[in-house]
């Protein structure tokens, strides 16, 4: 099951907590939140704290209701084919047919403690967003710094922050120091954001809300305090858990595909049932011998190992998928992925690789490209397409210092990796450092100012006794407007050119590059670095980084993979339109068309968002609201959507898409606990392996439904037959579930087995809706029950006929069905192809193996003296087999010669067409 009401409705809801018309905390100064929080700077007193948590309750996410495992269990019995079956049990224990009544039950029970055993048991999706709360937090209480338990925030509480911290709850910042918070779980933002005190526009998105801290967000770097403004349910991050809380369930495709096929078989039986009753009646049977019919024909119409087929198959694929990386929650949710229309997916850490990489650098010399993504040094910087050797090429040299020593981040090896210690725009200059041979032997750090949102650059004083260099990174305008000139160094250098720096910055930032400068002064020894001396100027520019996060290649290859299979991919981001735009048309996406932004998302309605999202391949600086609406506006427009993610900010959409899939490796817990399949490598190219495998899944269940029906239509058919022309029943109820039984456990179930068919990634996904049997399928189902019921009828009185005992003639009626059956499987397993080729024999022993396994349990049921006692069946000669296999080979040659004529019209058709 799946999840979800209407987007906008579900925004409307969370917004509840907000006074109507009230400006949010983010665009408010810092006078008015404390006026209306009534708080002083030195905090709150104690008693006071503790009167606002009676108010507001504690500052922790509340808990849902867990199904438990006996609602689970009774939920497996949720079908009108086991209704029928039970409904047939207990009229055959009121007749006191204590054989049928305890087969039956035997059957339902198997199924529904399979389907128990492998849904798992239920997890709660909140449960990982209540373990992002922070534990702890310091707060100012009577006019003291003190720890106090996180749940214990309460809204007017004064709190502060230092690097490291888990933000406990939603803050109006009041004082910052080079504060920088890692808010890419809740906002998707591949690098730390700038905080500053400053209020910002009211229709501001999260990302932009520099004023803030957001609970469950962590602290990179810096210091800060602020106001409670949120707590629990009233913090952006309780929003995301009542857009989870919100949600209700929504059927898979499939789900509704075989709710409708079980309630019109299921209606179509006991209609047929109750109409060869009336008609009995004409010939004197009595009504328990009516009754008896009527139940024998309900259990032989009915394909009661179907929920077992089918909850078999799809275990295979979850364990399938498993050994491919891909853990499945949801077991529909493998066969929903072979369904879908369109893949929504975040950007970072999902499409891209979270790791800031340096890709090329500018001097006023030249421009190199650097190669290998990531943290690890691997790769090489180009010059006019040859490898530039650092040591001829000084521009270079001295940017890649500059790169190593305003810098404060490690990158190291541990095991096969390489791993990042700090944020991950130093860790990307750190690589590039090492790249160019720059990382080593550098001059001692003498003192430093670190980064800061308030003049965004950060300086080194570096040096000996006798020489000193200040080294400044940051911003490139901050540093144009420092810089009077540009060279390798100050004594060689020449002016500066502003106006060519400024459009290679608005060239390079169109490509969706993050963009650092670096340059360098002299100065004497002794000098006390400063701000002041900084902003003062004379500097000389050195050159430009571009930074980005990049693709992941196999992302790029998996987009063209499934884009194939008439897939279409959308990327929805919480990133800048800029980055997000060339990341998307790196990738294949987009066609070219610019990125829409949140802000227009805000402004459109549901009609208008579903005309954006069906045109619109890449959407920026989106919120969690934001991918929520995207995600139900696609649905709406009749698309089957799969949404991945890894933050928190996903976990909506994830459990809103028909089926969600979180990163194992940089996913949070809440994501993975709201998704339904879970990719353990973070890999977006396993989701191509998971479609493949969730369409091959579709195929075989179709199979093994086409294959199924004909054995139940013929055995309705027997009983029907038998009674509309007064004739001895040929087979027993308790023989029909015999039959069923044994075929579904058996030879249904080598279907799940069967190999992808060759075109099942260069085809269209199946439409929305429909039949799960298609037109062809009913045709075969048809014409295969006619025939095998027929040749059942026919072996039954051709037994009476010899004289041959009822039993015998039963038995000989049931080897009928049962070798016909095996035949028939033969001529399944190949849909659009004849069965007539050595693929037979060696693309699924398993289809072996269930016939060996069939012919046993069939020799068993004819020889072995229990098995006549409890089945009513009897020894038989060797045209008890002879005559049956006869039969059998007609079906095969009579299924095969259909196949052939059908492709051989297709092919027609097609060259008709071209």
């Amino acid at each position: 099951m799946k999840y979800a009401p209407r987007g906008a409705d579900i925004i409307r809801q969370v917004r509840e907590t907000m006074a109507e018309g009230q400006a949010g905390p983010h665009s408010r100064s810092i006078d008015d939140i404390a006026k209306e929080l009534e708080v002083q700077v030195e905090g709150l007193r104690g008693d006071e704290a503790a009167r606002r948590l009676d108010e507001h309750g504690p500052n922790k996410l509340k808990e849902s209701e867990k199904e438990s495992g006996l609602i689970r269990f009774l939920r497996q019995f949720k079908d009108p084919m086991i209704y029928v079956l039970l409904g047939a049990a207990v009229l055959t224990s009121l007749m006191q047919h204590w054989v049928d009544t305890i087969v039956i039950l035997a059957v339902v029970l198997i199924n529904a403690v399979i389907g128990y055993v492998q849904e798992g048991k239920a997890e709660d999706a909140l449960e990982g967003i209540r373990n992002m709360l922070s534990l702890q937090a310091n707060a100012r209480r009577d006019g003291t710094w003190v720890e106090v338990p996180a749940e214990d925030l309460v809204p007017g509480d004064v709190v502060r922050l230092s690097a490291g911290d888990r933000v406990p709850a939603d803050i109006r910042l009041t004082s910052t120091s080079s504060l920088r918070i890692e808010e890419a779980p809740l906002t998707g933002e591949s690098v730390p954001v700038d905080k500053s005190t400053e209020a910002v526009e009211d229709d501001s998105g999260i990302g932009d809300r520099s004023s803030m801290a957001f609970s469950g967000t962590t602290v990179a770097a810096g210091s800060g305090r602020g106001i409670v403004t949120g707590t629990a349910e009233n913090t952006e991050l309780g929003k995301i858990s009542e857009m989870l809380n919100e949600v209700e369930a929504l059927e898979t495709p499939l789900t509704k595909q075989m709710a409708s096929f079980s309630t019109k078989l299921s209606v179509f039986v006991v209609i047929l049932a109750i109409t060869m009753m009336l008609v009995g009646l004409i010939y004197d049977y009595t009504w328990s011998e009516l009754l008896l019919s009527a139940i024998g024909f309900a259990v032989a119409a009915i394909p009661e190992g179907l929920p077992a087929v089918l909850t078999i198959t799809l275990a295979l694929g979850v364990q399938k998928m498993a050994g491919k990386n891909a853990i499945t929650r949801r077991m529909n949710s493998v066969e929903t992925l072979g369904s879908v229309t369109v893949i929504c997916s975040d950007k970072t850490g999902t499409l891209t690789k979270n790791e800031m990489t340096v890709k090329g650098v500018v001097t006023p010399r030249n421009t190199y490209q650097v190669t290998g993504t990531g943290y690890a040094p691997d790769g090489e910087i180009i010059l006019n397409d040859e490898p530039a050797n650092v040591h001829e090429h000084e521009d270079l040299k001295m940017l890649a210092r500059i790169a190593a020593l305003v810098n404060d981040s490690t990158v190291s090896q541990r095991d096969d990796s390489w791993v990042l210690s700090g944020e991950p725009t130093d860790g990307g200059l750190r690589t590039f450092a090492m790249k160019a041979g720059a990382a080593d032997d550098l001059e001692p750090r003498i003192s430093s100012i670190p980064f800061d949102s308030e003049y965004k650059y950060m300086a080194t004083l570096n040096g000996s006794d006798d020489d000193q260099v200040i080294y400044l990174k940051g911003a490139p305008d901050r540093l144009l407007g420092r810089c009077s000139q540009q060279g390798v160094d100050p004594e060689h250098a020449k002016p500066i050119d502003r106006e060519y720096w400024e459009a290679k910055i608005d060239e390079l930032s169109s490509q969706g590059l993050r963009l650092l400068a670096g340059a360098i002064k002299n100065t004497e020894p002794g000098t006390d670095l400063t701000t002041e001396l900084v902003d003062d100027g004379g500097f000389t520019f050195v050159g430009l980084y571009g930074i980005i996060d990049p693709p992941r290649e196999e992302a790029i290859e998996a987009i063209k993979v499934l884009k194939q299979a008439g897939i279409t991919v959308k990327m929805i981001t919480g990133d800048h339109a800029g980055t997000a735009t060339a990341i998307g048309q790196s990738m294949g996406l987009g066609n070219g068309a610019p990125a829409v932004t949140g802000a227009e998302l805000e402004k459109a309605s549901d009609e208008d968002l579903k005309v954006l999202a069906r045109d619109h391949d890449i959407f920026a600086r989106t919120s969690p609201e934001h991918k929520l609406r995207l995600v139900t506006a696609l649905q709406d427009n009749g698309e089957v959507v799969s949404m991945t993610g890894d933050g928190v900010n996903d976990a909506p959409s994830l459990k809103r898409a028909d089926v969600g899939v979180a990163m194992g490796i940089k996913g949070t817990e809440a994501t993975k606990d709201a998704a339904d399949v879970v990719l353990a490598d973070d890999n977006f190219a396993t989701i191509g392996s998971a479609v493949r495998m969730g369409r091959t899944i579709y195929d075989n269940l179709r199979k093994s439904i086409v294959f199924m029906l004909p054995t139940n239509g013929a055995q309705g058919l027997v009983i029907l037959v038998a009674v509309l022309f007064g004739l001895t029943l040929p087979l027993t109820p308790v023989q029909v579930l015999w039959v069923n039984t044994i075929t579904a456990v058996t030879l249904s179930l080598a279907l799940a087995f069967e190999p992808a068919e060759p075109d099942v990634m260069n085809r269209p996904p199946r439409k929305p809706g429909g039949s799960i049997i298609p037109k062809a399928g009913v045709i075969r189902i048809a014409y295969v029950s006619l025939l095998i019921g027929g040749a059942t009828i026919g072996a039954f009185l051709w037994g009476q006929d010899q004289g041959l005992d009822l039993a015998v003639a039963r038995t000989f009626a049931v080897n009928v069905l049962v070798v016909a059956q095996i035949c028939y499987l033969l001529a399944s397993r190949f849909t659009r192809t004849s069965s007539v080729r050595k693929e037979l024999f060696t693309t699924n022993p398993v289809s072996w193996v269930s016939i060996i396994a069939m012919l046993l349990l069939q020799v068993a049921f004819v020889y072995v003296p229990f098995m006549q006692a409890a089945f009513s069946s009897a020894s038989v000669g060797w045209q008890g087999w002879l005559i049956p296999l006869g039969v059998g080979i007609v079906v095969f040659l009579v299924v095969e010669a259909d196949k052939a004529i059908r492709a051989r019209t297709e092919s027609k058709d097609e060259k008709a067409t071209v």
